[in-house]
This record gives structure tokens, C-alpha cells and sequence, in this order.
């Protein structure tokens, strides 16, 4: 568990990967992360020594977590016991507890207990080391790319610090290659290999913002590359060869899944069909099954046209129907008109907000009963009892409205919890409301 050295001996060659070799040693090597890591800054001088604390890192892949936790134990000169949650379990935890009671015992050494993807442990087992991190026996550091407020015990996000670790740009991923690619003592300095700008703006572009995985397309470019009949070159063709597959990120049930659908859904609601597109297609890029933009696009529909024009619900439902009846790739132009179209109609949430309001009284009221002219009446019985008496059937009324009428409970007084929007057809909707307020204001 204790991290050790696994360096080969002098004059052989080194089986790590390439993007362990290249692990930063200081913050010197440390690239991105400016945000956290300025002078001044919390996390600055936790790393320089001066402040060791609890911590969890939260951020994409291959952006530096497991390489800050081993420059902090290394400045603060403390113990680095390392477990991954996806092999490791309470014994694990309580054999490094051991250890670093051990140590500090003895020596009086700090002992950092790091868990990668803390997330994986279950409430039982996060909480296995909270008496250890409180009677600072050891401090520990998660690293996670799952939302600790939704994965992590409260318990655990209250004795631990989280910083939010984001990814690496294009620019910071290329200095980082590049590094690599010179380096003659851990990278591929020493084996004679030369890169193209182009391959290695795509090598930077198709890591897509994680530096291990940036690395590790270089490491398997320059084997490529190695070979007698590339000459020693990383050339554009071998570089479109190793990142063949796919380069963006995306995760169906984490934060980057609802991140995407809630820029989508906000692009639509703002009335831009090109930023709605965008969003729409990298979801599709992404492998975000189509029917679930579907739903979700029909929710738009009634939540954020409404009214103002009904026939964005009617189209949203077609697009769903297209794609059941013709899969992909061919029913994903309907989703895309969908899309478009609602993008690009009226706006209007009155119906959403008066939905809410209604629910809200509905809720709070309690059973107030039904008036008894508003009741059903199918039986002798029910008549009897004065149901649907005194009722004013409204086609017998002047322009089919019975003016004056109210339907809310007698114990309630009447409610307006809908008010059009002054768009597209609640326009029309809002002057028609007006006109029938007005006739129950006379016969009030």
C-alpha cells in the first residue's frame, strides 16, 4: 500500500507508462490548475507545507489529482499510503490506520491516506475512517470525478475540504506533450523522434482535456512511429490513426451527462437555435440516448413555449414519434427540427408558474369539498341532496359564459394563477381572459 519506488535500476530500460514517468515532482512541472494553485492561494501553500488539511479533489480525468496528493505528502514531508476504492475495502483502510499510528508513534511522521475514486465506497466504508481523520491519526485526500454532493457522506464533506479541479485547454495539454516528447531522461527525448505541429495540435485537441490521456496517445504514436517504415516520424496519418474512436468526454449518469442536457434545455429557452444545436449534437456525439432528448425536449415544450405557441408540444411529440419509427441516424433530423423550432417560438412559462401555484393551494387548502351545484348528479338520490342545483349551463349563456359564475370551493376565495404572456398566441389568450374578468366585475 506505502507507495514505493518503482524505478528499474541504472542502464535499464523503464516499463512505466509514459504518463507515470511524467508525473510532475513539483509545482514547478505542475501544469493547469492556476485557479488553485497561485500564489496565495489555499491549496498553494497546503502544497508548500504549510497547512496540511483533509481534502477531496473533484475534476475530470487526467487532471492532476493523484500527482497533487503525492506533492503534498512529499512537502509536508508525511507518509503516502495510496488505495484505490475500486480494489480496496475496510481492512485496507484499517491496515493503513495501523500504519499510521505506527509512524506516529515513532517518529511522529503525518501520514496522508489517499483514496482514488473515493465515490466507489459505500456509507459503511467512508465511514470505516472518520475517527481516524478527526483524532488526526491521518489526513486523508479523496479524489473523485462524481459530484461529491451527491456521492460523499455528509460526515465526510464536512472534514474535508473540496476543491474543484478543472480540465486542462488545448494549450495546456501541448506543453505537457511537448515536454514529453523532448524530455531525454522520462520522456522520449533520448529516442530520436520528431513531431509535426499539426499531429501534435491534434494529439493535444483529441485528449480533450486529460493530460494521461494525451500522454498516452503519444506514448502509442511514437511506438507507431518507431517502427522502419515511419522514419521516425509522427506524422498527421499516424496520429489520425491513434486517436481513431472517439475524443470527447462524456458520462451518461454523472455531472458532464446533466451539465450538457441543462445547457441544451437553457439554449432553448434563450431563443438560440445554433447553441441549442451545438448542445443537441454533442449530447448525440457523447452517445446520450436520442429518446431521452426526446422526453426532455417535450418538457420544453410545455414548460418554456406553453401557450404561447401550442404547436411546439405537438411538434416536440412528432420528433419522438420519427425517431421510434425510424431510429438512427435518420430520426434525429426530426429531433433536430424540434429542436429549431422551439428555439425559435414564442416564449411563455404561465402555465408552468400557474401549474405550480394551483399545486401549491391544492396542497395547502386541505379537502375543501365541492360546491354542491358543481357536483355530479347521475342518480334521484344525488339530486335529492341539491347536486347540480342552481348549476348555469354556460352554452345556455350569452356567448356560451355564464358571467358572474365562480367554480373555485365556497370556502376559497377565487385565485388567478394564470397570466398570459404578452407573446406569440397568449397574446390573444391574455385579451380574451381580460374580456371575461370584465363581465364577472358586472354581474358581481
Amino acid at each position: 500500500m506505502t507507495a514505493g519506488s518503482t524505478n528499474p535500476g541504472p542502464g535499464a530500460p523503464d516499463p512505466r507508462p509514459l504518463a507515470d514517468r511524467m508525473r510532475p515532482h513539483s509545482l514547478e512541472d505542475f501544469v493547469g490548475q492556476s485557479h488553485l494553485l497561485a500564489p496565495g492561494k489555499p491549496l498553494r501553500r497546503m502544497v508548500e507545507g504549510e497547512s496540511l488539511h483533509s481534502l477531496i479533489f473533484w475534476g475530470p480525468p487526467g487532471t492532476g489529482k493523484t500527482t497533487l496528493a503525492r506533492l503534498i505528502a512529499s512537502t509536508c514531508a508525511a507518509r503516502f499510503i495510496g488505495l484505490s476504492a475500486v480494489m480496496a475495502g475496510v481492512k485496507d483502510v484499517r491496515a493503513a490506520v495501523d500504519e499510521a499510528r505506527m509512524a506516529r508513534a515513532g517518529s511522529g511522521q503525518p501520514t496522508i491516506l489517499f483514496l482514488d475514486e473515493v465515490h466507489r465506497f459505500n456509507k459503511a466504508q467512508q465511514d470505516a475512517f472518520l475517527p481516524y481523520v478527526e483524532d488526526g491519526t491521518l489526513t486523508f485526500i479523496g479524489a473523485t470525478t462524481e459530484n461529491p454532493s451527491f456521492e460523499l457522506n455528509n460526515a465526510l464533506l464536512s472534514r474535508a475540504r473540496t476543491y474543484v479541479l478543472e480540465a486542462l485547454t488545448a494549450d495546456d495539454i501541448r506543453e505537457i506533450l511537448t515536454r514529453a516528447h523532448e524530455d531525454e531522461e522520462r520522456g522520449l527525448g533520448g529516442e530520436g523522434l520528431q513531431i509535426d505541429d499539426t499531429a501534435l495540435e491534434q494529439l493535444a485537441t483529441a485528449a480533450d482535456g486529460d493530460a494521461r490521456r494525451g500522454l498516452n496517445l503519444l506514448e502509442l504514436a511514437a511506438e507507431l512511429a518507431s517502427a522502419k517504415d515511419a522514419g521516425g516520424r509522427i506524422g498527421e496519418s499516424i496520429v489520425e490513426t491513434v486517436i481513431a474512436g472517439g475524443r470527447r468526454r462524456f458520462d451518461k449518469r454523472g455531472d458532464a451527462f446533466y451539465d450538457q442536457i441543462s445547457a441544451l434545455h437553457k439554449a432553448v429557452r434563450g431563443s438560440d437555435p445554433d447553441a441549442a444545436l451545438y448542445w443537441f449534437a454533442r449530447m448525440l456525439d457523447g452517445g446520450c440516448d436520442p429518446l431521452y432528448i426526446a422526453r426532455r425536449l417535450t418538457r420544453v415544450a410545455s414548460e418554456d413555449v406553453g401557450n404561447a405557441d401550442p404547436r411546439a408540444l405537438r411538434i416536440a411529440l412528432d420528433g419522438w414519434e420519427t425517431y421510434t419509427r425510424l431510429g438512427s441516424p435518420e430520426g434525429e433530423l426530426a429531433l433536430a427540427q424540434a429542436v429549431v423550432f422551439l428555439a425559435c417560438a414564442a416564449k411563455s412559462n404561465a402555465v408552468y408558474r400557474a401549474f405550480n401555484a394551483a399545486q401549491a393551494d391544492a396542497e395547502g387548502q386541505g379537502s375543501l369539498p365541492v360546491p354542491a351545484r358543481l357536483r355530479n348528479a347521475p342518480t334521484r338520490l344525488m339530486r335529492s341532496l341539491g347536486h347540480g342545483k342552481g348549476y348555469r349551463y354556460a352554452h345556455d349563456e350569452t356567448d356560451a359564459f355564464a358571467a358572474g359564475e365562480t367554480y373555485f370551493p365556497e370556502e376559497m376565495k377565487p385565485r388567478v394563477y394564470y397570466h398570459p404572456a404578452p407573446r406569440g398566441l397568449e397574446i390573444s389568450i391574455g385579451v380574451k381572459l381580460a374580456e371575461l374578468r370584465r363581465k364577472n366585475a358586472e354581474r358581481s
